[in-house]
């Protein structure tokens, strides 16, 4: 327990907070992860095996990049910075759920309403980014693995849509939308006059930041890098669907 907050990181997935000096030595072992990824990996390539060769390189690279996400020291640090979780999510929801997507079938997201995946990633993003729901992410690993998993299934549908929707402007439409979204929320931590994160309190002096600086960088992060290829899929999306075979297709 943190002497100066009372928080109990006793529970929490990942562990302890690290120090700059252990960081390195922090990779996550659990041999239920271990054995889940392993599941996983095998299972996709089951039902992959008479997939097209994207497919399949999407879904591998779609499982490294999970693998990395969890067992490697970024889980450890998770936990004494803000700014650490924040770019886990990015790299989960801009990372692996668009490879993820890309190892679906496209027929999955071949649909022109794309405010339900709008809505739930949304929704997913905000809460377990309030200070509460993401306090209660340190409490037990059930609710940890809750918001890792509701993120990557709800921005996963969203990708689908993004990607594969037969309504090209209002796939570019609906990804500006999420962007826009992603960014107020990381303008408003950026802008936060004090820090909203009780297990973040004491643990990133360490790391030559204050509590607010580390909640800035995490805003940042969501702010900027996060929505780079939400942008770059309405530039491509937009273009599409104002191009000139999108005009003679409307004739």
């Amino acid at each position: 327990m943190d002497p100066v907050t009372g928080f109990s990181f006793a529970m929490s997935y990942c562990g302890q907070p690290p120090l700059p000096d252990t960081i390195w030595a922090r990779w996550n072992l659990d041999p239920i992860l271990l054995t889940a990824l392993a599941g996983a990996g095998g299972l996709g390539l089951h039902l992959l095996r008479k997939a097209t060769g994207k497919r399949k390189l999407a879904f591998a690279a779609a499982w490294l990049f999970a693998a990395m996400l969890f067992v490697s020291p970024l889980c450890a640090l998770t936990v004494a910075l803000f700014s650490g979780r924040v770019t886990h999510h990015v790299l989960l929801t801009m990372g692996v759920a668009p490879l993820l997507a890309l190892a679906l079938p496209a027929r999955w997201g071949q649909t022109r309403n794309l405010l339900l995946p709008l809505s739930a990633s949304t929704i997913a993003l905000w809460l377990w980014h309030s200070p509460d729901l993401y306090t209660a992410a340190f409490a037990h690993p059930a609710i940890y693995w809750a918001m890792q998993l509701s993120l990557l299934a709800s921005f996963t549908w969203l990708w689908l849509g993004l990607l594969h929707s037969r309504a090209t402007l209002a796939a570019g439409i609906t990804a500006l939308t999420s962007a826009i979204q992603m960014g107020f929320l990381g303008a408003l931590l950026v802008f936060a006059p004090d820090p909203l994160y009780l297990p973040h309190l004491t643990t990133t002096f360490p790391f030559g930041l204050s509590p607010v600086d580390d909640q800035q960088l995490g805003g940042l992060v969501m702010w900027v890098p996060a929505n780079l290829p939400l942008l770059a899929l309405v530039l491509w999306r937009l273009l599409a669907g104002l191009g000139p075979q999108a005009k003679t297709s409307a004739q």
